[in-house]
């Protein structure tokens, strides 16, 4: 079984027991949630579709631990006229494992 789900404006396929990287969530570690925006659900041989959403579908997570991706590095540079830039940036994620998909 599993689930599609729209969560802070990205599409995420949700399995059982699943770890899945989300962007930063303001919750602490152990935090539950629940997230009832499903855009579809198999069930081995049914598959449901939601129009946008699939209406009574959940999936339900627990908030694993938050962490800073790796720097990604951007240069700007014009040619003959002196100018360079050097900017560095951190996305935040948070990491969710999925206890259980309920239609």
């Amino acid at each position: 079984m599993y689930a599609l789900f729209e969560y802070k404006g990205k599409q995420y396929k949700a399995e059982k027991d699943a770890l899945i990287q989300v962007d930063k969530i303001d919750a602490e570690d152990g935090a539950k949630i629940d997230i009832d925006s499903v855009l579809l659900v198999s069930d081995g041989d049914k598959i449901s579709v939601g129009t946008p959403f699939v209406k009574g579908a959940k999936v339900s997570a627990v908030v694993e631990n938050s962490f800073r991706d790796k720097k990604v590095l951007v240069f700007k540079y014009k040619s003959k006229k002196d100018y360079h830039r050097l900017i560095g940036h951190r996305q935040e994620y948070t990491n969710i494992r999925v206890k259980d998909i309920t239609l």
